[in-house]
């Protein structure tokens, strides 16, 4: 009879097999193993990138310089690193040049710089400034309060004294704007959401007795992240009313834990499910039908899935958002992900992160269309399905752990 599998489920990696699944015969987004479709080499847009960026570029904006320099501040923090680094060395030495221009001049006009007067009992504005290097280095030493005691303001030039006033105002007032820069750059969690990962793949199998969408997410940094909520966003472009134009389409897609919680203790991976039910913007792609809304009809493949996780950092109390996106080729019917948490002989649970994009197949679940390959018999019992929605939180479960 040939050889027989020990194991119910038989496990793919989406590193070795991917280019397997991929090239698996879809129609309407399920199988009917009549054509193959070479969805690898397919090249679609993103709205978000895997990495979370979001792949949107704004053209012929009119007064964009005058919006950005309303907010410097935002502005500033936004930049890279390296224009900020230009920015703060440009300010403190023009801010130099600039102050030592001004008391250059005015000891050119008080005859400071001419040494003829030095011979009789003329009196300097600022001692021991004879030329502009002079000065520079006075404009310097009064920023940064250095004071080396050999060049210094005398009483005999108001406007010298006045000068001095105004420089260490302003730029008390540049150091305040920069050091307040560099702390909220420094401080952003921007980098902190690099510390999330989510599956590669997104998966569609039963779950609690309803057909669901699941996703995998873990927190690869030993901080915790608090108050953590993961939500999705279902986007389709499609032609708008005039026919030229393109329009976004946006339905919410509401994930959760099997027990409902609002705010995940996430410690160890954990795999949010999504149920497909007659209410789920993802019933029409499951039934092959593919509708936008407003009377726009679309390809069922047309779309794509942007997971979003919000939590508060523990140690800096900052808001952190990663996120992430499935196209229709990455959502992978009829699997569910492999366990990766185990016990280790000393008591401690360990997450083999070698298996967490690795998933199972699910048997006797194949991915039957009700589009045109596919018969009226399979799509009724995908229809009855969807309408069962989940199952009742006092209903039976497994007993494994089926969240991790």
């Amino acid at each position: 009879m040939g050889s027989v599998r020990a194991n119910r489920y038989s496990i793919v990696s989406s590193e070795e097999d991917g280019m397997k699944l991929a090239t698996m015969a879809i129609a309407n987004g399920y199988g009917n193993g009549k054509s193959k479709v070479h969805t690898r080499q397919q090249c679609r847009s993103r709205f978000v990138k895997k990495d979370g960026h979001c792949n949107v570029q704004f053209v012929n904006m009119s007064e964009k310089g005058q919006r950005y320099l309303s907010d410097i501040f935002t502005t500033c923090v936004d930049i890279r690193w390296r224009w900020m680094l230009v920015i703060f060395c440009l300010s403190f030495i023009l801010s130099w040049l600039l102050f030592g221009c001004m008391f250059w001049l005015i000891a050119l006009m008080h005859g400071d710089l001419d040494k003829s007067n030095y011979k009789g009992e003329h009196k300097p504005c600022v001692s021991e400034v004879k030329s502009f290097t002079a000065a520079f280095l006075f404009s310097i030493e009064t920023q940064t309060t250095i004071g080396y005691g050999y060049r210094y303001i005398s009483e005999e030039c108001p406007a010298a004294i006045l000068l001095l006033v105004v420089q260490l105002i302003l730029t008390t007032l540049l150091e305040v704007f920069i050091t307040g820069t560099f702390l909220a750059k420094v401080a952003r969690p921007k980098k902190r959401a690099e510390g999330v990962r989510f599956s590669r793949h997104a998966v569609v199998s039963p779950r609690l007795g309803c057909l669901a969408l699941q996703v995998r997410v873990a927190n690869v940094r030993r901080s915790l992240l608090l108050g953590c909520q993961v939500s999705g966003k279902l986007l389709r472009a499609g032609p708008a009313q005039d026919g030229v134009s393109m329009q976004l389409h946006q339905a919410d897609v509401i994930f959760r834990l099997d027990g409902g919680t609002d705010s995940p203790f996430l410690v160890l991976p954990l795999t949010f499910h999504h149920p497909i039910d007659q209410d789920s913007p993802l019933a029409a792609v499951a039934l092959g039908q593919g509708r936008a809304g407003d009377g726009v009809r679309v390809p069922d493949d047309a779309f794509e899935l942007v997971v979003i996780l919000s939590g508060t950092v523990e140690s800096t109390s900052a808001l952190c958002q990663a996120r992430t996106s499935y196209l229709p080729e990455e959502i992978m019917w009829g699997y569910e992900f492999c366990p990766v948490v185990s016990l280790s002989p000393s008591g401690k649970y360990l997450a083999d992160f070698a298996s967490f994009d690795r998933v199972l197949r699910v048997p006797g679940m194949e991915r039957a269309g009700a589009g045109a390959g596919a018969g009226a018999g399979e799509k009724v019992r995908l229809e009855q399905e969807l309408k069962k929605g989940p199952a009742k939180e006092g209903s039976a479960r497994n007993v494994k752990i089926s969240n991790v």
